[in-house]
């Protein structure tokens, strides 16, 4: 039309992608991109960038640490075995006289590595097929959720040590005790930790898919995969993140478990868990061994929980203040 405005071309596409557009413009009205605006919004949340900062700087122990900190993690010392905590050993050492803030330092970089990578499968796995879920109707739909369901319904703990106890020795073998046991781990936890995320995707994907914007976006014709990649899917990114990050600290923990078992990294791989294992029987003369990993991992347990509610309010499409 002859009295067509920029301002009216622009508002007439803002349905489209209403809520992520809604972000993006009253962030360009105060000048900042939207990742500025975000970030500015994650740093009201105090907790969060609170837990963000010891999360940073326990990430930065375990990968710089070991380069300043030159005890070996398996030198023995008889003569310093039960020793609590001095200035040459930190943390104490353990009954064979090994120094457990060397071990806790190397053991760092595993426990954390097993969260990422299987928050990372739990979240590729389980966004794909609640996202397929969710724009999909009838049968499909139908199918995918009978496989959630019935992965929610077995038993995980009782699966997890036959599968461990099924592929450990194939895995090691076949590319070293570490990174054989390292792929097992990751791919039983990740495994069993996409359900939640598969649920959470096809909700949010019912919710959006029947939205204004979608809706206009399908009758200009937009595909059903740009339907998906373009609108539905950044307006969820608020619930998958959280799920991401609680998948993280799951993972923490059943490796963890696992370790604590006896079932997870061998015991010349100290893992917090497996050092957690080792101490079990000398928490009554020896204390101190067990409550420096107990703290670590419930440290970054509770950090990357209030990480991921500040990221939450701060990727939420419907907050635009």
């Amino acid at each position: 039309m002859a009295g067509s405005t920029p301002a009216s071309a622009i508002a007439s596409e803002t349905p489209l992608e209403a809520p992520v557009a809604a972000v993006q413009a009253g962030a360009s009205a105060r000048g900042i991109s939207p990742w500025r605006d975000a970030w500015r919004r994650f740093r009201r949340h105090k907790l969060a960038l609170a837990s963000l900062f010891v999360l940073a700087v326990m990430v930065l122990l375990v990968l710089a640490g070991p380069l300043v900190w030159k005890l070996a993690i398996n030198e023995i010392d008889f003569t310093a075995r039960l020793k609590p905590p001095t200035w040459r050993h930190p943390f104490g050492t353990d009954d064979l006289g090994q120094d457990i803030f060397a071990r806790m330092l190397y053991g760092g970089r595993i426990s954390l590595a097993v969260g990422l990578a299987a928050m990372g499968m739990a979240i590729l796995v389980g966004v794909t097929i609640g996202a397929i879920a969710g724009i999909s109707r009838g049968p499909i739909d139908t199918a995918l959720m009978w496989l959630t369901d019935l992965f929610l319904s077995l038993p995980q703990l009782p699966l997890l040590l036959l599968l461990i106890y099924l592929f450990r020795d194939g895995l090691k073998a076949a590319f070293g005790p570490e990174v054989g046991v390292f792929m097992l781990i990751v791919c039983v936890i990740g495994g069993f930790r996409w359900m939640p995320v598969a649920r959470l995707v096809r909700a949010q994907f019912f919710s959006l898919r029947e939205k204004e914007f979608v809706e206009a976006a399908r009758a200009l014709g937009a595909s059903t995969s740009r339907q998906v990649v373009r609108h539905i899917l950044p307006n969820a990114l608020g619930p998958v993140i959280v799920a991401g990050t609680i998948d993280v600290a799951a993972a923490i923990i059943a490796e963890s478990t696992l370790s604590f078992l006896g079932l997870g990294f061998p015991p010349d791989i100290p893992t917090w868990g497996r050092i957690l294992y080792d101490s079990k029987e000398y928490l009554d003369i020896a204390p101190y061994w067990a409550m420096f990993p107990g703290a670590a991992i419930f440290l970054a347990v509770l950090c990357i929980n209030f990480i991921g509610d500040g990221l939450r309010d701060a990727l939420d499409p419907r907050d635009v203040l």
